[in-house]
């Protein structure tokens, strides 16, 4: 790694170990279910699952929430409001909306690895009001403009 990660501090309140890496070069980290029992999602529901973790993310980066892709081939779980978006000034908990698109019921134990976190680097943008937009190669191609038939 060619430059030291970036700090940022975390509370734990849940009996899950802190989230870590598992690989030199994983770009996310898994985030544990924080229940008390275990919870059964039913085919096409969602909840909100708490994690127990808080984060103070430093000003100029966001931290994505996102599904994992184990949980998502075997059981049908993935996460809605993908990837969800946890702001540098957000200090609540962090808690993962899944759903459970298989047909058959699923069940989130406590300490299981529901969905992974990513740190991202974010810019926030200063708009220009203009008139017009200069040309470019594909103009006002929308949806499937570019593909091929």
């Amino acid at each position: 790694m060619s430059t030291a990660p970036i700090q940022v501090k975390i509370i734990n309140q849940s009996n899950n170990p802190l989230p870590e890496y598992a690989t030199l070069g994983s770009s996310g980290m898994d985030i544990r279910a924080s229940l008390a029992e275990p919870m059964v999602l039913q085919p096409m529901a969602r909840d909100l699952v708490p994690t127990g973790l808080f984060v103070e993310i430093p000003l100029g980066y966001e931290i994505q929430i996102r599904p994992r892709s184990g949980l998502a081939i075997k059981q049908g779980i993935t996460c809605l409001n993908t990837p969800g978006t946890i702001d540098a000034d957000y200090r609540g908990e962090i808690k993962v909306i899944l759903i459970n698109l298989s047909a058959e019921p699923q069940t989130i134990k406590p300490g299981d690895r529901i969905a992974q976190m990513v740190l991202q680097k974010m810019e926030q943008i200063q708009w220009v009001l203009a008139t017009e937009l200069g040309p470019s190669e594909r103009g006002e191609g929308g949806f499937g403009s570019t593909g091929r038939s």
